[in-house]
């Protein structure tokens, strides 16, 4: 056995372990992102139900918001509009959140293949030393 291959695979060993304490924190990301998504996509249906009954109202009906403990009047046509603007915004985050999850994945993928490459570099090291 020599030094030079034990140290070799020392850093070898080292850098696999960087990587994945790398592809560990990128796994929590993608969780993290799965979980905003899931809580944006039940406030999107939400809205679109709210704005579906909004529809179904006549001109002059009423429409209370809740701000706090209080139940407060509020035109139809603002309301209509805050509601729309809300949609587009968590429409928006969506997408967001969709671009992320596709770089987290891409990053997680290189990463799983930088990790296989450097288990195959230390797997033919020691099969060098296992012949020696």
């Amino acid at each position: 056995m020599t030094s030079s291959s034990s140290s070799a695979l020392r850093d070898i060993q080292r850098d696999l372990e960087t990587k994945a304490n790398d592809l560990s924190k990128i796994q929590k990301d993608i969780a993290k992102n799965h979980q905003v998504r899931k809580k944006y996509t039940i406030q999107l249906g939400e809205n679109e139900l709210v704005l579906k009954e909004l529809d179904l109202l006549n001109e002059g009906a009423n429409v209370y918001k809740l701000i706090g403990p209080v139940l407060v009047k509020q035109d139809l046509a603002e309301a209509n509009a805050n509601v729309r603007k809300r949609i587009e915004y968590i429409s928006a985050e969506l997408k967001r959140l969709d671009s992320t999850l596709q770089d987290l994945e891409e990053k997680q993928n290189s990463k799983k293949e930088a990790i296989l490459k450097l288990q195959q570099r230390i797997q033919s090291i020691q099969a060098g030393k296992a012949k020696a």
